[in-house]
């Protein structure tokens, strides 16, 4: 360095500045334009210019220094020190990009969290900047690692919180005992990870409020990651029934309800228990397995609501509450001794006292018992007192949305009318090796399952309540009444029935579920006339066999 020049250090040293900030414009304008034509450029892309463009564009400034400036003998050992830190860099940079784009390729998640592999390339870099310090600079590095001990002390006992954020985040990324999209629950809290960083966690709660937890808090509470092992997770929802009702067919029912709802996986099968008696009840337990647990109340309200409808259906009381139980009782001994006051007039139902009618309405609103006419209702085969009298014998019941009132292929005697509400219909075929489904729905008024009923065919089709529905199930023991009042009814039906289904006979022989045997006795007259004469003899409590007979789930 020649003191008598100092204009010529000045202006050696305005060159310098001005190559490093071209540099630094030169890479914010990489960015930008790397920013603005993302979509362009692919995913490898943008790894390679996120890595690259910083080491790159500083590398190639000095190496132009070094290569074409004039460089004073003084200056030349920072030059050339410039270039080995980014070439270095670089190399570190690009090492990363690669590991980056193979994981990517391999649709792996990269093993080693954002925070942490961050610190570590950060690591990295540091001790390639003490290495060219020493080994190019001749700098004496122990006076700069002796103060910056005592300053990382002071900066540890100020930062002591941040420090331990940090390291707890670290701890948490490396084990990845989160994820960003988990659903977890963490103490009191429970939600889906939306962001985690080198201090904090954030989760989005069910509330749809974000709660910041310190990495710290997170580290030292308990953790439940609903996501691992798998996306699978068990949902417990508790029923208490009163002591009348039949154990192993409450189990039954509340596996049946879990079954039907189309949220619940099938596999593990859900699974119900008896856990207690007491003085109010019994106390039953379902579990079931979901995927979405982000869903879980809405996947407990649509199990509970069917488990609900279907105790309902079989009479099974949901036990009573405490407090009411007690002021029953208190009720029952204060009676004694004094006159009981005069009971409360209850007040009339008026869809109860209706529902005979409103049976026979629909019976007469259905295609049942009539003859099939386009655009309209056909003739009636029977007299209209024989409807009446079929009104007054049917299953009357409610059913949910969702419910499946019965499944193809399984075995069935039974036929139902819709009054309120609508039934899906879903039927799988099979064709050149492929399975193809198809739906169709019926409203009220429309009759469903007949084929089961006339010919003893199994289902079918699948059933799914679309809507809450009012269905009339009428039964072979509930027909056979009819078929005695009407001796030549059974040969007209399997006139008309044998007729339909030869029609229909290339479409029922690409149901996976019908066999030839079955189709033969579903287009043969002579098999339904003989199938709906054995219909007369049949009494209800007397010699029937079950309605369905499918295991399981029966119908209801």
């Amino acid at each position: 360095m020649d003191p008598s020049a100092p204009r010529s250090i000045y202006g050696t040293l305005s060159v310098y500045l001005l190559v490093v900030a071209g540099a630094l414009l030169l890479y914010l304008i990489t960015r930008f334009l790397a920013g603005r034509f993302s979509a362009g450029m692919g995913r490898n892309g943008r790894i390679l210019t996120s890595r690259l463009s910083l080491p790159a564009v500083f590398g190639l400034a000095f190496a132009g220094l070094s290569a074409f400036a004039p460089v004073p003998a003084g200056y030349r050992p920072y030059i050339d020190a410039g270039v080995v830190f980014f070439v270095f860099f670089f190399l570190i940079r690009l090492f990363d990009a690669l590991l980056s784009i193979w994981y990517g390729r391999s649709r792996k998640s990269f093993p080693m969290p954002d925070v942490l592999r961050n610190l570590v390339l950060g690591i990295m870099e540091l001790a390639v900047l003490f290495i060219v310090l020493k080994a190019i600079l001749k700098i004496d590095l122990s006076p700069i690692l002796g103060a910056s001990a005592i300053l990382t002390m002071v900066l540890g006992l100020a930062l002591q919180g941040v420090l331990s954020n940090i390291l707890s985040g670290a701890s948490l990324h490396f084990v990845r005992s989160i994820n960003r999209g988990d659903w977890v629950s963490i103490g009191a809290h429970e939600g889906v990870v939306v962001d985690t960083n080198w201090r904090e966690t954030r989760i989005l709660d069910r509330a749809s409020n974000i709660v910041v937890l310190p990495n710290t808090v997170v580290a030292s509470e308990r953790i439940i990651n609903y996501a691992q092992p798998d996306s699978r997770t068990a949902l417990l929802l508790p029923f208490k029934l009163s002591p009348q009702a039949p154990a192993g067919e409450v189990l039954s029912v509340l596996v049946e309800a879990a079954r039907d709802c189309p949220s619940v996986v099938s596999d593990p099968a859900p699974l119900a228990f008896l856990q207690s008696f007491d003085e109010w009840g019994v106390s039953y337990l379902l579990k079931f397995w979901v995927t979405d647990y982000a869903r879980k109340h809405s996947i407990i309200t649509d199990v509970g609501r069917l488990a609900w409808y279907k105790l309902r259906r079989r009479g099974f009381e949901i036990a009573v509450p405490a407090a009411e139980g007690f002021r029953a009782l208190t009720g029952i001994a204060g009676a004694a001794g004094r006159q009981a006051p005069a009971p409360v007039p209850a007040i009339p139902d008026a869809q109860a006292g209706d529902e005979a009618e409103e049976s026979f309405a629909a019976l007469m609103r259905s295609a049942f018992l009539r003859r099939p006419r386009e655009g309209g209702l056909g003739e009636l085969l029977v007299p209209e007192d024989h409807v009446r009298d079929l009104a007054s014998v049917v299953i009357r019941a409610v059913y949910a949305k969702g419910e499946v009132l019965f499944r193809q292929g399984d075995k069935g005697r039974s036929a139902y009318v819709i009054v309120r509400g609508r039934i899906r219909g879903e039927i799988v075929t099979q064709e050149a090796g492929k399975a193809y489904t198809s739906a169709f729905s019926v409203g009220s008024g429309g009759l469903f399952g007949e084929m089961s009923l006339f010919t003893g065919m199994p289902r079918t089709a699948t059933g799914i309540i679309e809507e809450e529905a009012v269905l009339l199930k009428i039964r072979a023991e509930d027909f056979g009444p009819v078929l005695a009042k009407n001796p030549d009814l059974a040969e007209v039906i399997a006139d008309l029935v044998s007729a339909r289904n030869q029609l229909n006979r290339e479409s029922l022989l690409k149901i996976k579920d019908l066999s030839e045997k079955d189709i033969q006795a579903g287009t043969s007259k002579r098999s339904i006339l003989d199938y709906l004469k054995r219909f007369v003899g049949i009494r209800k409590g007397r010699g029937t066999e079950p309605d369905d007979g499918s295991v399981p789930p029966p119908e209801d």
